[in-house]
């Protein structure tokens, strides 16, 4: 027994560290904090990276990082200093620390190794971890490069109607036939389910908080491409082993920790953005968003990168692989197609086994592409669907020949190639018995008569925009619109293709209404409709949306009217650079001020450059007309 004793006591003595250790523990990191301090670590830019910090207006820095647990002092969210000497002294412990409870030196290993190299650790008084979780985690990616992600516009999603970007990290040996099956690291806020319209409202005020995650990337390509039916931009990343390293490094870490996600400035992109900037300090990426930051801006910027991107691929959305192949067939096979849909027994009739047997190839691969898209875009797809779809597909394998490579041309080119998301327009004209001049400002993003280079066709999303104009007979200068937001998405319909078209506005305007000259109106539209496609001269399409609107303003009796009615217009590219527009609307009101409004629009838009148009437009509103000339810039 007594030996027993003996053993266990020496064990005990043993495992406990020693005074003298102790005291060595504690005069080596007071070492190392001189050391630090003497080298101003605290104040560079990579400490700074790495911890999020931005300078305050009134002085001193604070983190964009929001999760109390990424922070290893009390004052870290505010003391660059502070944070740096309660991280050295927890790199001594094997405490668990962050939300993945990990000793710091494995938790936040890409400060780990920043600090070592900066201060050169002695392993015999600073012994390293073994990390073998994070070890694992970097091993699987077997990385190579990494690119960035950019799947388009989506109005039908309040989350993407921007755009998103992740990165997806390539793998050593892969293929571009391979590279579906790699891991994506994509940030992204953390939203119920069924939020809906919430999503921006409560995303403008950062109530909901963002996390990094690791997603196979297949998923998010059948989230996207399949299902959303959005085209994929990818942009492979000249990065140098060392940068790939310190990318992962701080990936690994900020899997740790939250950020208040913010739709407008900390979304997904500046986040990605800023783990760029820390892989490469010289980038200062995040640096060009100061009040908001949108998808497409972020591609812009790493594309004016000299050498920052070196491959650029595309993947079609389903939606637009079927378009694509319909467009390069005639009527009558078009129809044919189409008819397989319908009744798969339609590949015994002798216009199908007339045709040569590529082309019969063709028609049932496209003929499966529409079934397979009906299947997985429809909450309730029908049980006969997934029968036909497995008819005409026997009906294919039954060829025994390959399918030929079809190259899919995108309808919306690379986003980078696009005008910038901000304009500023002056001009001048005449409004009834007066001229004036205006200058307006547009935070962004895109309406119908912009340059459509870049950007998702037919989908308008206007956000912040302000209009001053000055009358020069009435000697006034007012606010002459202004716009919270103007959302409208024109969506073709045919005989494979039925989604509708929607639109809403928020905003004022300024109306000439019972005598009143110029009165600020208050309005919020909102229609739905249809639109039809046309190639008659160059790309036409031709809209109608039934709409209700609501207006408030002094110059109504009852102070307001509610009505509703529809609208017809027309969309028209006459030349690369030449668009225009018409529109004609009739509304009643038998609510509130009972009236009625026929109002009818042209617009004509010239582009002189990718950042710079001419307009010229004309507004009618029941006896109010007005004729506006402006030249327009984008930055």
């Amino acid at each position: 027994m007594l030996v027993f004793l003996l053993a266990f006591l020496t064990c005990v003595f043993a495992s406990a560290p020693s005074d003298a250790q102790q005291s060595d523990h504690e005069l080596y990191l007071q070492q190392l904090i001189d050391r630090a301090g003497q080298a101003t670590l605290a104040r560079q830019r990579e400490w700074h990276l790495l911890l999020h910090y931005r300078k305050r207006l009134l002085g001193g820095y604070e983190s964009e990082q929001d999760d109390p647990g990424f922070f290893l002092s009390p004052n870290g969210k505010w003391d660059p200093a502070a944070e740096l000497n309660a991280t050295l002294a927890k790199f001594f412990s094997d405490e668990l620390v962050g939300s993945t409870r990990q000793p710091a030196q494995c938790a936040f290993i890409a400060r780990y190794h920043w600090l070592k190299e900066r201060l050169n650790f002695d392993p015999i008084r600073l012994p390293p971890l073994a990390c073998e979780r994070f070890h694992r985690w970097y091993e699987d990616f077997e990385a190579q490069s990494i690119s960035l992600i950019f799947p388009s516009a989506f109005l039908n999603n309040p989350a993407s109607m921007f755009g998103h970007t992740l990165f997806r990290v390539d793998q050593k040996g892969q293929t571009e036939q391979t590279r579906i099956l790699a891991y994506t690291i994509n940030y992204a806020a953390q939203v119920p389910p069924d939020a809906g319209i919430a999503f921006p409202v409560k995303g403008i005020f950062g109530i909901y908080k963002g996390y990094f995650s690791t997603i196979p990337y297949y998923l998010k390509v059948m989230e996207y491409r399949d299902i959303e039916n959005r085209d994929i931009w990818e942009y492979r990343l000249n990065l140098t082993d060392n940068q790939l390293r310190r990318f992962l490094m701080h990936a690994w870490e900020l899997g740790n920790a939250y950020f208040d996600y913010f739709f407008f400035k900390e979304n997904c992109s500046y986040h990605l953005m800023a783990l760029l900037d820390y892989a490469d300090p010289d980038l200062h990426l995040t640096d060009e968003f100061v009040l908001w930051t949108v998808p497409a801006d972020t591609i812009r910027l790493i594309t004016s990168k000299p050498g920052l991107v070196s491959d650029i691929a595309y993947r079609p959305s389903r939606s637009t692989v079927i378009k694509r192949k319909r467009e390069s067939l005639p009527a009558a096979e078009r129809d044919l197609a189409h008819r397989i849909t319908q009744d798969p027994s339609a590949v015994s009739s002798r216009a199908f086994t007339g045709l040569e047997l590529r082309k019969q190839a063709f028609l049932l691969d496209l003929a499966s592409d529409y079934m397979r898209y009906r299947i997985e875009t429809t909450d309730s797809p029908k049980p006969e669907w997934k029968e036909r779809n497995k008819a005409i597909l026997v009906a294919r394998s039954q060829l025994r020949i390959p399918s030929e490579e079809f190259t899919v041309r995108p309808f919306a080119q690379r986003p980078e190639l696009g005008h910038k998301t901000s304009r500023v327009s002056v001009g001048g004209g005449w409004r009834n018995n007066d001229t004036f001049e205006e200058a307006s400002v547009r935070a962004g993003y895109h309406d119908l008569l912009d340059p459509e280079i870049g950007y998702t066709p037919g989908a308008q999303i206007e956000m912040a925009s302000i209009t001053i104009r000055h009358y020069n007979r009435a000697e006034q200068t007012r606010v002459e619109r202004a716009t919270l937001l103007n959302l409208l998405s024109l969506s073709p319909i045919d005989s494979v293709f039925h989604s509708p078209s929607w639109k809403v506005n928020i905003g004022m305007n300024t109306i000439r209404y019972n005598g009143c000259q110029l009165c600020s109106n208050g309005l919020f539209n909102a229609g739905i409709g249809g639109a039809k496609e046309f190639r008659l001269l160059k790309r036409e399409v031709l809209f109608a949306f039934a709409e209700a609107e609501a207006d408030v303003s002094k110059a109504y009796d009852e102070l307001y009217r509610v009505g509703g009615g529809g609208t017809v217009g027309m969309l028209a590219d006459l030349t690369e650079r030449w668009k225009v527009m018409a529109t004609g609307t009739y509304l009643k009101f038998p609510l509130g001020d009972k009236s009625d409004d026929f109002r009818w629009f042209v617009g004509s838009r010239f582009t002189l450059a990718r950042n710079w148009t001419v307009r010229l437009e004309y507004n009618h509103r029941d006896y109010d007309n007005d004729v506006l000339f402006s030249i327009q810039a984008f930055f």
